[in-house]
């Protein structure tokens, strides 16, 4: 922690401070000195030799938190115990627990939901499988399981280190739409082996959702799931963001005054998302789609090793273009970055057509800045919390999933995705639209209920739900 800078955030510093020795007011003038800015204190023990206080100090951008703790180290009569920030005591003992929906206060309770009356139900689910929607928590719970081997911007960190994110997405599961989810990080980046633990865990859970799986291992592990599974398999990295991006680019278009038929789309960083948002483009009608990626414009002429590139080129750029982004730029309506921080420059937009659409989204650090943009385009969305339009996951896979789950899919296909991205662009008025507001907020309650809705729809219209429900 001490080497961790921090932005605009409060770090809580543990001291041991001697009696005989220390000067409390020297402690706070050296965190001043350092940059920081102490805004609490509380003392936690003491006696006559020594006090152990916690401070909570506030640090900016450019406060590194070494250097407050050198300063602290140099005083005599200190010993810093421990430094923390609020994020990481959110997550000490993790974000979610398991509690029983009904207390178990004597033998008769203890009866009923163990031995012996619980065998009355195993019996009946074992004459019925399908009873296993009704009588276990099969019928609102879903498995959020990753290898750890594509976490965020992080890469391969491997199942433990992926754990806060898995949990954090069952949280979201859980507020947003109601959904128990639990976080499953697999030792193991062996597509056969996921598929498999994934078959074996299938009978405890509704659905299951793929998350932070590297490309190209995403694809297949889905597609085999999807096939060898009655349940809804979803890969969020892949479909969650594709649903977002076409929602928000749904509402960029309506706001310019360009048809999704006549747009010339210009797609770079063609992985796991790449590929789901062209599917998702595509599958509404997009005809003039052209991807991206580091040889260049993929166009059928050429030959890749990446299996998913070969089918990418042949379904896109029906006129074979070459070249690179700058080639691909030319006269097009819409950028969609899926890539790496930076790469897009303003030249690129000077060369794009009237009203320029960009959704720059790689994260952390998107293909360009707004600020650096803001008076070329029509539209500017990112995948960052601090600047408009973001474009969240969030705002799709709760829903998604609440749908699913409560007609009993066997699977999440395209018609469904189309009417989650359709439900959450419409829940942004001709009233609010605008070129700062394409896209609602991740707590506009009206989105989860508006997806469930229309998700339900499709999938009794296109025949995968086994329950009618409304």
């Amino acid at each position: 922690m001490k080497d961790q800078a921090l932005d605009g955030k409060t770090v809580i510093i543990r001291l041991e401070l001697e009696a005989s020795k220390a000067h409390f007011s020297k402690v706070v003038s050296a965190i001043e000195e350092a940059g920081g800015d102490t805004i609490a204190i509380d003392v936690i023990q003491t006696n006559r030799e020594s006090t152990i206080r916690d401070l909570t100090v506030k640090v900016t951008e450019a406060v590194n938190i070494g250097r407050i703790s050198k300063a602290l180290e140099a005083l005599p009569g200190v010993r810093i115990v421990n430094t923390s920030d609020r994020t990481f005591l959110l997550h000490l003992g993790g974000k979610i627990t398991v509690q029983p929906k009904t207390p178990i206060q004597n033998r008769d309770d203890l009866s009923r939901v163990y031995t012996p009356e619980v065998a009355r139900v195993c019996t009946a689910i074992h004459e019925d499988p399908s009873k296993a929607f009704s009588l276990t928590i099969k019928r609102n719970t879903v498995a959020v399981v990753s290898d750890g081997s594509a976490v965020l911007g992080l890469g391969n960190i491997g199942p433990q280190a992926a754990m806060p994110v898995m949990e954090g997405k069952a949280m979201l599961f859980k507020q947003f739409a109601d959904v128990d989810a639990f976080p499953i990080c697999l030792d193991t980046q062996d597509t056969e082996a996921i598929i498999s633990i994934c078959k074996a865990i299938a009978p405890a859970f509704g659905g299951i959702n793929l998350e932070d799986i590297s490309s190209p291992r995403c694809f297949e592990i889905e597609q085999r799931l999807r096939e060898e599974l009655d349940i809804p398999v979803f890969h969020d990295d892949q479909h969650g963001t594709a649903v977002v991006l076409y929602a928000g680019l749904l509402n960029a278009l309506r706001l310019t005054g360009k048809r999704l038929t006549d747009a010339r789309i210009v797609v770079c960083g063609i992985g796991a998302a790449g590929t789901a948002c062209t599917k998702m483009l595509l599958a509404g009608g997009a005809r003039h789609v052209l991807g991206v990626d580091r040889e260049g414009i993929l166009t059928a002429d050429k030959e890749y090793e990446h299996p998913m590139w070969n089918w990418y080129a042949r379904s896109t750029n029906p006129e074979r273009l070459g070249g690179g982004l700058a080639e691909a730029l030319k006269g097009a309506d819409v950028f969609i970055g899926l890539s790496a921080g930076g790469i897009l420059k303003r030249g690129h937009i000077q060369s794009m057509n009237a009203d320029p659409i960009v959704f720059a989204m790689a994260n952390p650090e998107p293909e360009i800045r707004p600020e650096e943009a803001e008076d070329l385009v029509a539209v500017f969305a990112t995948g960052r919390s601090d600047y408009p339009n973001q474009i969240n996951n969030v705002l799709c896979f709760p829903g998604i999933f609440r749908g699913a789950l409560d007609c009993r899919a066997t699977t999440i296909n395209e018609a469904m995705k189309l009417a989650a991205a359709e439900a959450i662009a419409s829940t942004v008025g001709e009233d609010e639209l605008s070129r700062m507001y394409i896209i609602p907020s991740v707590f506009n309650q009206r989105v989860v209920e508006e997806v469930r809705r229309r998700v339900v729809q499709a999938a009794r219209e296109s025949g995968v739900a086994r329950r009618n429900t409304r």
